[in-house]
């Protein structure tokens, strides 16, 4: 290790502990309690450490509210434990390989903790996923025991048969899967003994492009908890309203800092705007955790329909998965305040940057700067590092949370530790980054670089849309023509030529679109990412 690294390495340190010591996670000057967590997380892995080493001091909070109610942390804890052993009563051992599939509830935080404390693997799946998509991805990943949703059963049935199946949510039966609610009161929630080594776990990714990769999280280090609390003010003993889904790399980061500290998580299975702003109120949450789509369908409600709600408890808005466009930066600001975080990073590398409500104040849209123990640089085609404000190149980050590699064995580029995100982006005067699009979505057409999320952000910043996707389709004279799909709003004119004049008086001529084609809505996945391919396959 070099001095310099050296020297990053103690400032990382450093600077993550008293970002955790700020935040709740560690206690000082309760020096045993901050070691009792740390040995915790060692034994039992993220998310399962810290709710350990708070139980064990006495926390009574609640720990979950769901469709079903309430549970409290002690509960939780005693329910993971006995879990664990109704696991090893079925010949489930450490290195085992777990699959879940399911929706947000204490079903999938039980077997994100008890697959912790039993030392497997557990992969997280879409929910989204097709029964085919599901049986090719768990035979990639050797899944031995597959835990999920009982509404998810006929993609469990194309699973092989052998396969030991449990139940996380039963609405119906289900041969052959026992629900795990029926395990737990048959076995003891005294403390298990710690796995040789902690369950680690596998994300999968948006699959826009294909069927999605796995992303391996092993052990990682308890400090880069400090990369999510840098920026964003997450407290101890709040109470986060989890809308995105917990197999998301947003939703289940969340997850494990809430777990952290010590706070309580509403979950509802199905997102719903109105729902949405209903338990805002009614449970008076102060964090609200969400992709950008999901802010994008409650802020279309309108001014009028959000404010028949009191949302003054909310604090913080932490949206994360894809980029916010300036305007759902204003909206978000002018129906709930300053209280909207951005998180950039993706699957691969964890975090990158946190944009505060400041940054976007000052900076609308961007995606605001790395926090503590993060390094992101934008490097030009020859790895050079790019540093002159508005020149665009590859975004490449350095975190303490980034993979080592695809399960399949395939990587993104490194560049002197650096991991490739496959964006493109530049920085401000101001040292602010700007995502500018997917490196492998620029459009070349007439012999000139065009990014869609450039001519996405200028048309929805107008009154009549609600969405707008640009996409490349071939064309015999420019190589390439852009198409615009946009999602108007019910009484808008829906123009294209009204559309294409706009754009070509804000941007330059070749950014403007050969053709628009107005839609009921844009195809996304479940986790809320643009299916630019079901776009350009289209048949106009």
């Amino acid at each position: 290790m070099s001095a310099q690294d050296l020297v990053r390495k103690v400032t990382d340190t450093v600077g993550s502990l008293m970002v955790m010591q700020r935040a709740g996670v560690l206690s000082f000057p309760r020096v045993d309690h901050t070691v009792s967590t740390l040995l915790a997380v060692r034994k039992y892995g993220p998310f399962a450490g810290p709710v350990h080493a708070d139980v064990a001091r006495g926390l009574e909070a609640i720990a979950i509210i769901d469709e079903r109610g309430a549970v409290s942390y002690r509960n939780l804890e005693g329910m993971s434990n006995a879990l664990v052993r109704a696991w090893q009563a079925d010949g489930i051992r450490p290195g085992t390989v777990l699959g879940v599939m399911a929706r947000n509830h204490r079903g999938l935080v039980l077997t994100m903790l008890a697959s912790a404390k039993l030392g497997t693997k557990l992969v997280l799946m879409n929910t989204g996923l097709a029964p085919r998509q599901l049986a090719d991805i768990a035979a990639r990943e050797n899944v031995e025991t597959f835990v999920f949703d009982s509404e998810f059963a006929a993609a469990a049935a194309a699973l092989p048969e052998g396969t030991r199946t449990y139940l996380s949510w039963q609405d119906e039966l289900v041969p052959g899967a026992p629900a795990i609610d029926s395990l737990l009161y048959k076995f003891d929630r005294s403390p298990v003994p710690a796995p040789s080594e902690p369950g680690g776990f596998v994300l999968l990714t948006s699959g826009t492009t294909g069927t999605p990769k796995g992303a391996p999280r092993g052990r990682t280090s308890p400090f880069t908890s400090a990369q999510f609390l840098d920026r964003v003010p997450l407290r101890r003993g709040q109470r986060m309203l989890m809308a995105a889904p917990a197999f998301h790399g947003t939703g289940v980061s969340q997850m494990a800092m809430a777990l952290a500290l010590g706070q309580t998580v509403i979950m509802a299975r199905r997102f719903d705007p109105l729902e949405t702003l209903r338990l805002i109120e009614g449970e008076r949450a102060n964090v609200l955790v969400v992709v950008p789509t999901m802010l994008q369908r409650i802020l279309d409600l309108g001014i009028g329909k959000i404010t028949e709600f009191d949302t003054s408890s909310l604090k913080i808005i932490f949206a994360a998965g894809s980029a916010l466009s300036p305007d759902l930066c204003r909206r978000t600001r002018e129906a709930f305040g300053d209280v909207l975080h951005n998180l950039y990073g993706s699957t691969e590398c964890a975090v990158a940057t946190v944009a505060t409500p400041e940054d976007l104040r000052r900076a609308p849209g961007t995606a605001g700067r790395p926090p503590v123990s993060c390094r992101v640089e934008i490097l030009d085609d020859a790895g050079n590092p790019v540093t002159e404000p508005g020149v665009s190149g590859r975004i490449f980050v350095a975190s303490g949370l980034s993979f080592e590699g695809y399960t399949d064995g395939r990587d993104k580029e490194r560049i002197r530790g650096l991991l490739a995100t496959g964006d493109v982006g530049h920085w401000d005067a101001d040292g602010y980054l700007f995502v500018d699009g997917r490196d492998d979505d620029m459009i070349i057409s007439g012999g000139e670089n065009v990014y869609p999320l450039e001519v996405e952000n200028l048309l929805v910043e107008r009154d009549d849309v609600l969405d707008a996707a640009v996409v490349g389709v071939e064309d015999p004279e420019f190589g390439a023509r852009l198409r615009a799909f946009v999602v108007p709003t019910p009484t808008a004119a829906r123009d294209p030529e009204e559309i294409k004049a706009y754009v070509k008086a804000n941007l330059a001529r070749y950014k403007v679109p050969r053709d628009v084609i107005f839609l009921e809505e844009l195809p996304r996945n479940t986790t809320g990412k643009l299916l630019r391919r079901v776009l350009v396959d289209m048949k106009i």
